[in-house]
Parts: C-alpha cells; structure tokens; sequence
C-alpha cells in the first residue's frame, strides 16, 4: 500500500513515525517547502507543490498512491480542495486529519471572525499594541494600519507588505506558558491575534492572554471540502488506515502511534 500524507504539522510527523516501519505500507510524506529549515518526517519525503488538482492527480496516477491523508496546517485550505478534487479524479480514498480547534474558557475575552482582513477591521477598537501570531504570510491585511505597533511573531521571516511599525520575532513552538506571559508584560500588549490552529504547542498565548485581560481575535480555520471525512487524531487516521486495509484485502495492519 503507498500512502500518501500530505504533512507540515507534528500530527504528519507522528503518523509518518507511526506507518514507516510497519511492513506492506510505503509512506510518502509532501511538505509544502514554505518553512526555510522544515523539520523532516522519516520515509520518503517530496518537497514542493503538485501543480493543482490536475498536477496532483497525476502525481496519485504515476506513484500509484493507494490512500491519501490530508494532514496539513487547518489554514492550507488550497492544497485541502486540491487534494479533494485530486482524490476523487483518481478515485483515491482521502481522509483530512484535523487537530480539533480551541474553545473559549470562562474569562476569555474572545472576537471570532472569518478573515484576516476581518481580524484587521477589529483591531482599531481593542488595542494599540498587538501580539500577531497568524504566521508570516497575509500581513498585507494589517500593513495600513500606522497607528498600532505590531509584534509579528513567526517560524521564517513575514513577507512585505508588512505593518510600517513592527518587531519580528522569530521563534517556533511549543511555547510555554511562563515564556507568554513574559512576552505580553515586556512587549506591553493589549490585543492578541491568532488563528484556530488548535492544538497544545501554541495555546499558552490563550492562557497568557485570558490572565491578563488581553482581549483575543480569533479567525475561524476554514471548512474541510464537502464529503471528506475527518479525524482528529493521528490515532483515528491510523484506525481509518486500518479499516480500509481490512476491506481492500491489503495484509498491512498498522499500529496506533506511539
């Protein structure tokens, strides 16, 4: 059976760790190459785009993919509908493996919204100083606003148009929780910006902020196409690996990750 796993986040890493050594599975792990020094997942790894929908159903033709699991970052919407519209061309069963998102606890001073765009329409009203932690890429939402300082946390360094008054942080996770509340007392921060990546590593900001009062924008991960099931955990994915094993007759028989 070769598997396909279209990776990036530690739930791909855990189940390429899971599935490499199991005899009867070939596991091929794509990473998008948007992270400078990726962390890399054992078996056979492809790093790059597929060309959209059509690129990739011909990569699942040509390497005779037998299942494709969808375990990318809940915000890389675009590779989830190529893979969906790739899958079904070639008749490939597809599984999106999603960690679940957060939910607000009592005290959390949360606004929900659809965009980043959105998240910037927010900002003027709740704070002057914003800890923004929605990655590298898409900052072109919040570059016209010259009246809020922004500290820009991200893996690589963010992509212009950026906001005119800012300080890069470049770090990755997990993140503690001793380490964020240090972050929003030295840098002085008021508002919070992050997207429903879900998740332990980068939650502590959640914690952090709910302690201090420091009101949060959250942007709603995008839906997963229609029709494509999901799982929530490595061990779940593993377990609809395993029933469509038992019924394609293939004598592979993963384990549930360590």
């Amino acid at each position: 059976m070769h598997l396909l796993v279209l990776g990036g986040t530690t739930e791909a890493r855990r189940l390429a760790e899971s599935l490499v050594p199991v005899e009867g599975i070939k596991v091929t792990s794509s990473l998008a190459g948007r992270v400078a020094r990726p962390r890399f997942p054992p078996g056979e790894v492809r790093v790059g785009g597929f060309g959209g929908a059509d690129g990739m159903a011909e990569w699942l033709r040509a390497h005779r993919v037998d299942a494709v699991i969808d375990a990318t970052h809940p915000f890389a919407g675009t590779i989830s509908f190529n893979a969906a519209g790739a899958a079904a061309a070639v008749h490939v069963p597809l599984l999106a493996l999603r960690r679940p998102g957060w939910v607000p606890s009592d005290g959390d001073l949360w606004h929900v919204t659809d965009s980043l765009a959105g998240a910037a329409e927010l900002l003027p009203a709740l704070g002057r100083r914003i800890f923004l932690t929605t990655g590298r890429m898409g900052l072109a939402a919040f570059a016209r606003l010259d009246a809020l300082w922004f500290l820009v946390r991200s893996v690589d360094a963010p992509e212009a148009p950026c906001p005119p008054r800012m300080e890069v942080l470049l770090d990755r996770g997990p993140f503690s929780l001793d380490g964020e509340r240090d972050l929003l007392r030295r840098h002085r921060i008021d508002v919070l910006v992050t997207k429903d990546s879900g998740g332990a590593a980068t939650a502590p900001k959640l914690t952090a902020a709910r302690e201090a009062g420091v009101p949060v924008v959250v942007v709603r991960r995008p839906p997963v196409p229609d029709g494509v099931p999901v799982a929530g955990t490595p061990e779940e994915a593993v377990a609809w690996l395993r029933d469509l094993a038992a019924a394609n007759g293939w004598t592979a028989a993963p384990c549930p990750p360590r």
